[in-house]
Order: structure tokens, then sequence, then C-alpha cells
């Protein structure tokens, strides 16, 4: 039987390199091993980055179908920057159409909304619907996959490579417990998607002569409460495969499991992993998306005064029952910020304490652009403070 790894959360374990800390007593609780069946297994907490626990989590092993969140990830992505719409048509090539294994029966010519090959990846793991949207972004999956292996590059996933959009079984496709963790999370960065992962059955062509039922392949979503994704995968030489993400109260977390010898076992395992992150430990609140987080000050910008929202959840992982009364935290932005910044450009950090010792920093990106001032501009802010109006 392989042991478990178990991390103290006082270590700070970071994910991402930009991810933040976590808090928790020095004494860690005894852990069984929640996974003996699975070949690795990681166990975190999404909003901090922080591995509760994990088997073999650097291990290269084939993903399966778990490639699919790579794929819906540089889907998500391209939304977000205005390339791609939820009501975009996507036309079906005769290689797409072609795909074998999990599939949503899509023919050659045939055209989806976006939202709809969105459904039937992460419901049914189609891979005719994977490639249609590989192409739709990229031209062809070959430079979809070329995108897939960048982005993971950029996540620190450093054990992942990718030879296709959909997990088929290929030589040189591998990644690890931990990096299939890395890219869950930053999926989740993207709450819309949760409304495909979560959803048990739906329909495709509903309103046509050849309805398509979908159900989904991960049944935790109906069966565990507070599940609501992500992806599972199954090949003869992968086994059976899952990264699975839970919520309850203000704490998510994501399980992850490879080379589970069937089903049965492999929702067990992970429901034993989330029942032991909700049972030992919550999430203290420091920002939820959206909360005002304070300003900064852009010398010599068309903008001066720009104000901070906080753009994901920015919280501490705590042992449960603990006390949050003397966490505070401090906004320290960068000196001498100057026009012109850039959206994403790194401004500051905001510092956690618990007491007087730090116990978390979280990295700060400006939220837009900010160009420099024209001369006029600059004129009348020069006048202002001569004249004591600023």
């Amino acid at each position: 039987m392989k042991k478990w790894t178990i991390v103290p959360l006082i270590l700070f374990m970071l994910l991402l390199a930009a991810g933040p800390a976590a808090y928790a007593e020095e004494q860690a609780p005894t852990v069984p091993n929640m996974a003996p069946n699975a070949r690795s297994a990681v166990l975190l907490d999404a909003d901090t980055g922080t591995v509760m626990l994990d088997k073999n989590a650097d291990e290269k092993l084939p993903p399966a179908s778990i490639t699919k969140i790579m794929t819906m990830l540089l889907i998500m992505e391209a939304i977000d920057k205005g390339k791609l719409s939820m009501d975009d048509k996507v036309r079906t090539s005769e290689y797409a159409a072609s795909m074998g294994g999990s599939q949503i029966f899509l023919e050659p010519g045939e055209e989806m909304t976006v939202r709809d090959m969105l459904k039937g990846i992460a419901m049914a793991s189609g891979n005719d619907a994977s490639v249609a949207m590989a192409e739709k972004i990229a031209g062809s999956e070959e430079a979809f996959v070329k995108m897939m292996n960048e982005r993971a590059k950029q996540l620190g996933m450093k054990n992942t490579h990718f030879m296709n959009c959909n997990g088929l079984p290929a030589e040189g496709h591998y990644t690890s417990a931990r990096d299939i963790a890395i890219m869950s999370r930053e999926l989740l960065k993207h709450p819309e998607i949760t409304q495909f992962t979560s959803a048990y059955q739906d329909y495709l062509r509903k309103d046509t002569a050849k309805p398509f039922w979908l159900v989904n392949t991960n049944k935790l979503v109906r069966f565990y409460s507070g599940a609501d994704g992500l992806k599972t995968g199954y090949t003869a030489e992968a086994k059976f495969c899952l990264s699975a993400s839970a919520k309850r109260d203000n704490l998510r977390v994501i399980a992850v499991v490879l080379g589970e010898p069937n089903t049965k076992t492999r929702n067990t395992e992970v429901s034993q992993m989330f029942d032991y992150a909700f049972s030992h430990y919550a999430s203290h609140s420091i920002f939820k998306t959206g909360d005002p987080m304070g300003t900064f000050r852009v010398s010599k910008g068309e903008q001066r005064d720009v104000p901070l929202t906080a753009k994901h959840p920015y919280s501490l992982l705590v042992r449960k029952g603990e006390a949050g009364d003397d966490i505070r935290h401090e906004l320290q932005m960068n000196d001498g910020l100057k026009a012109p910044i850039t959206a994403g450009q790194p401004i500051g950090k905001l510092v956690v304490y618990r007491g007087d010792k730090q116990v978390a920093e979280f990295p700060i990106e400006s939220p837009v652009s900010v160009d420099k001032a024209g001369l006029w501009t600059m004129m009348k802010r020069t006048a202002a403070h001569l004249f004591f109006l600023d």
C-alpha cells in the first residue's frame, strides 16, 4: 500500500506562482489513507491553492478525458477575451466528426453553439465536440494543442505534455494529479463553467427530430452535496480518473484521483477526501469576488485614482472551529506607479496577518490599462495644485 504525504498547512504550499498561502495550526490532524486504490491523488483548497494531502502527486500518468479541463479552460478564456461568445455557431469538420470514444455524434457540417458544445464536452465528454471547438479557436487541433501546452507552462504544470485536446490515448500524452489540480483551479476562476459541469442531465438538439439526452459522467454532482464538477476520464491505460470539485459554505475543494479500478471506488474515495476537507477545515473570507478593496494612484495617468475590486475570492484556510478575530490585512502598493500601466500588470500585494505574524500574501494586478495623461490634463492638474484646488 502506498503512503500519503500529509502536507502541513503551515508550509504555505502554493500550486501557482501567483497563488496565495494558507494558515493552520502546526499540528495537522492524523489522516488515514483515503484513496488506497488510486495510483495518484491530490486534495486542495481551491481558493488558496493549499494542498491538504497528496499521494504520488507528481507522477506522470495518462489523464484520459480529464485532458478536457484544459480544453474547457481555453474556451472560457477565449470567451473572456471577446474572441468567442456562447451563442457563436461552431461548424463540425469531417475530422472532428470522425473522433471515436465518447461523443455527441456530431455530423460533418453540423453546427452547434459554443454553449451546446460546452455541454457536450463537460457532461458527455464529447471527443468530437472538443476537436470542433479546438478548430474553431485555433484553426486546427494541432495549433490548439500547442496553445494547451503553452498555457500549461504558464500555469507551472511541470509534469504535463498534451498531444491532443480530448485525452484519447497517444504516445507522449501525460500529466500528473498536481498539474490537474492546478488547471482545475484555474478553470474554476470562470464560475460560468459550473453551469455545465454541475448539471446532471440536459439535452442537445432538443427541438429537432433527433434530440440527444445528456447524462453527466460525473455522478457525484447528483449524489454528493455541494459537488459541481469537474471532469471524469477513462481509458484502458489510464483506468478510472476524476478531477472533482465541491463547495460548502465558503470552502471550495478540489480532489483528483488517477488510476482507480472502477467508478464505484473512484467516487467513494473522492467522497472520503471531500468529507475529510469539510469536516476539518473552513475558509476565512477576506474579500469576496467583486468586493471593493480600495484604490491606487497612478502618477501622470489619464486616470489618476483607480478603484480596485476583488477579481476572485481572497481567503485563508483555517482549522475548523478556530476564531478569526486576530486576522487582519493590509493593501501594499508598489512605489512609483507611473503611467502607462497595462491591465494585469503587478501593482502590489495584499498582505494578511494573524496577530503580528504574516500568514499570507496575495499578488495584486491592475484591473485596467491606464494611459499616460495628455499635456492639457497635466496642465490642469498643475494649475489645480498651484491654486490648492486639488
